[in-house]
């Protein structure tokens, strides 16, 4: 192997490597870049070894078109095998090599991973299938700008495949990217572009100022990226695909989106039987369907992303209660009526969840509690739940003590964005004298339920003038259960305690049969506590009348005599507004988008389209010398001379891999090309009738080399000839990769003055 491939193949590798850190906003952390950085070395060594073993075949000439083709091809079974190692190791030889199981169960992840893409809102979770999906991603552009750096012989083009990196944070993240994933694809095409200088000035004398050269190319292309890069608009989606949202049902009640906003927008639709429910206790809690963890003043309460690692099909206990935690088991059957929703509403704590044979397509994430289905929605469904409901007393919260400063918990369940001063100095005045966790928790639960304070619960909000819904609702003392539910989580937040805001169902009404029918009207938001060692404890400030209550008696309420839900006023004027219907006691969050995707947005294309792009862009560059080839062919054919035809036949050879020359003779090419065709009657007067009209267009006197009439027919004779004695790997190789393209295209690179051209190998 020559050193002039040896460096460009390392350049290759380093360059991707540091391309693939555009990823890195992309992930919520750097799991991704292990398994990145297996299969790059994997595609480095298997280029390696596979040019070695062609320079060593062929006894020091140039390896023939086949080794070219063989690269790629070992390289990508390389990759398999380190898809195989890192996610599908059983039932693979070694756990390494690919069988037939080890590809099915690979197949397994890589669906899981698309389905992943689907789910997840950038920052992604690192789950096993999108970092298989995102390996193999990196094994390809790695495999592709080694072939065009080391077997193209272009490093400087190959820096296009960068650009396929690039685009995936471009595309699916909102905002800035940070200057890692700015500068490092940057660095990594100066990388290619010292190696692609280094290849061109091989053998001669101006090495160092091409260098210098790269270099200031490659320095220029650095600062343009920082000063041009906060210029580049990005996409708004902020996902990969359309996210976690709510089933069909949407607007008509039969479904709860993973949102609650802090605004008084009414959609009072007339109640729907969703679930009838047999349970095993008399006093059934909250059935709950998903727990939002993210606060943006703008946006209110969303959801972040799932681990969708978990199915609920799985032996394990899904969410045990920590053992210092009393709590009372909980059996219940759910049938569905009208539900509709990717979130299956459960009993608090679930330990297991039987929903027949369609478990391995609901999964259960971990941190928030939350059951939820991949392509799949809970119509129609019957299932069966295993839960142990948390019964923690007073006393045994008033010992839980603050959360360790840095626990992850805290992390993730206790940070807010910037807030309006208000809201702090409220907090404030809140906590002021409570001595535990758990009295400041109650006494913003007080400031809420208590009557006293203003708190009315409705439907119908006045419009606030702040901008700021929470400030509004706190100032307006207005609302329903979401701005109940999500103001109080706020303010425990404030107060150093990580907090939720949990959306589910209060347990509906007993029918005849004992029974529970929860309906549309039992859509509720509550809030969720953590407290070191007891973990999740669940609060409910809103006002609801008392038969729709849960019993929560370690969460009193300061007024406890049953809340009259307020009516919109009329209107007093025919030119406002409607009237708004009568409302019922409570209502079903209004749905909205995923967490951190901006309100309103559905299911976008863009992030698909600009892979479909990227990919299509890839494919043009790898067949662009094909199709430069049929272009030369063309315009050689239709001249209509001797020398057009001689050079194609040239062309010709040199793709097959038969090595010409340049001081030969017309006559002694035509010998050459003679032994290495295989033998066909009147091959060997076609080569000879070419070489003839060669030497007398350029030797003889003016016209002498016009056109021969029979010089066509006898270029097909030869060029048939040829491709007959190629093997078909080099026939392939000579239609894909055409080394006389390639030769041409390395030729017209410009050249410092006194230095010479490389030889075309």
């Amino acid at each position: 192997m020559i050193r002039a491939d040896l460096r460009s193949a390392c350049a290759a590798a380093v360059a991707t490597l540091l391309g693939t850190i555009a990823l890195t906003p992309v992930f919520t952390s750097s799991d991704w870049f292990p398994p990145a950085f297996v299969v790059v070395g994997a595609v480095l060594a298997g280029g390696l070894l596979i040019r070695m073993a062609g320079d060593r075949a062929a006894g020091g000439r140039e390896p023939s078109g086949s080794w070219a083709l063989l690269v790629p091809v070992g390289q990508l079974v390389l990759v398999a095998c380190g898809l195989t190692a890192l996610f599908a190791p059983d039932g693979a030889v070694a756990g390494l090599v690919p069988t037939p199981e080890s590809l099915r169960g690979l197949g397994g992840v890589l669906a899981d991973g698309v389905a992943e893409v689907r789910e997840q809102a950038t920052p992604a979770l690192p789950l096993n299938g999108l970092l298989a999906l995102t390996t193999l991603f990196v094994g390809l552009v790695a495999v592709a700008v080694d072939l065009v750096a080391v077997t193209a012989r272009r490093p400087a083009v190959a820096g296009l495949a960068l650009l396929v990196l690039f685009c995936v944070p471009v595309g699916t993240v909102t905002g800035a990217i940070g200057l890692p994933a700015l500068l490092a694809p940057a660095a990594g095409f100066a990388v290619l572009l010292w190696a692609d200088q280094q290849r061109a000035l091989a053998g001669s004398h101006g090495r160092a100022g091409g260098s210098g050269a790269a270099m200031r190319i490659a320095a220029v292309a650095l600062v343009a990226g920082v000063v041009l890069g906060p210029l580049v608009p990005t996409v708004t989606e902020g996902s990969f695909g359309t996210g976690l949202g709510g089933g069909a049902g949407g607007a008509t009640g039969t479904s709860l989106d993973p949102v609650a906003e802090l605004r008084g927008e009414l959609s009072r639709p007339e109640p729907i039987d969703l679930l009838r429910v047999d349970a095993s206790v008399e006093d059934l809690g909250y059935l709950r369907a998903v727990a939002l963890d993210v606060y943006d003043p703008e946006q209110g309460w969303t959801l972040s992303n799932l681990d969708g690692e978990v199915s609920v099909a799985d032996d394990d206990l899904l969410a045990p209660l920590p053992s210092r935690q009393p709590g009372r088991p909980v059996n219940a059957s759910i049938r569905v009526l009208e539900h509709d929703d990717r979130f299956l509403p459960v009993p608090t704590s679930p330990l297991a969840v039987d929903v027949g044979e369609d478990g391995g397509a609901w999964r259960f994430d971990g941190p928030t509690g939350t059951v939820f289905g991949r392509d799949t929605s809970s119509a129609g469904l019957e299932y069966r739940v295993r839960a142990v409901e948390p019964r923690p007393s007073a006393d045994l919260l008033g010992r839980a003590v603050t959360l360790p400063p840095g626990s992850p918990l805290q992390e993730r369940f206790g940070v807010l964005p910037e807030l309006d001063p208000s809201v702090g100095a409220l907090t404030a005045e809140l906590t002021a004298d409570a001595a535990t966790p758990y009295e400041r928790v109650l006494r913003i639960q007080e400031y809420l339920t208590d009557r006293r304070n203003g708190f009315t619960y409705s439907l119908s909000t006045s419009p606030g003038t702040s901008g700021d819904d929470l400030v509004d609702f706190l100032r307006l003392k207005r609302g329903y259960c979401e701005q109940y539910a999500g103001a109080m989580a706020v303010l425990v937040r404030q107060a150093g305690l990580p907090s939720r805001v949990a959306l589910g169902y209060t347990p509906g009404s007993v029918q005849d049969d004992r029974s529970r029918l929860v309906t549309s009207d039992d859509a509720h938001a509550w809030v969720e506590v953590f407290f070191q060692g007891y973990g999740w404890v669940a609060f409910d400030p809103t006002p609801i009348a008392l038969d729709r209550r849960v019993p929560l008696p370690w969460s009193p309420r300061v007024t406890d005599e049953r809340e009259e839900v307020e009516a919109a006023p009329a209107p007093s004027a025919p030119t406002e507004a409607p009237p708004v219907e009568v409302p019922r006691e409570d209502r079903a969050p209004a749905p909205a988008p995923q967490a951190q995707t901006p309100q309103g947005s559905s299911t976008s294309l863009r992030p698909v389209l600009v892979a479909v792009g990227a990919g299509a862009a890839v494919g043009a560059l790898l067949a662009l010398p094909g199709g430069l080839r049929v272009l030369r062919r063309r315009r050689r054919l239709a001249g209509g001379s001797p020398a057009g035809l001689w050079d194609e036949l040239r062309a010709s050879a040199t793709d097959l891999g038969i090595r010409l020359d340049p001081a030969w003779t017309p006559r002694q090419v035509a010998a050459e090309l003679t032994t290495a065709a295989r033998p066909a009657p009147g091959l060997a007067e076609a080569f000879a009738d070419l070489a003839r009209a060669e030497e007398a267009a350029t030797y003889g006197r003016p016209g002498a080399g016009s056109l021969d009439a029979r010089l066509p027919a006898a270029l097909r004779t030869a060029r048939a000839g040829l491709d007959a004695a190629a093997p078909w790997h080099r026939r392939v190789g000579a239609r894909l990769w055409p080394a006389s393209v390639l030769g041409e295209l390395r030729a017209a690179l410009p050249r410092r003055p006194g230095t010479t051209p490389a030889a075309v190998r």
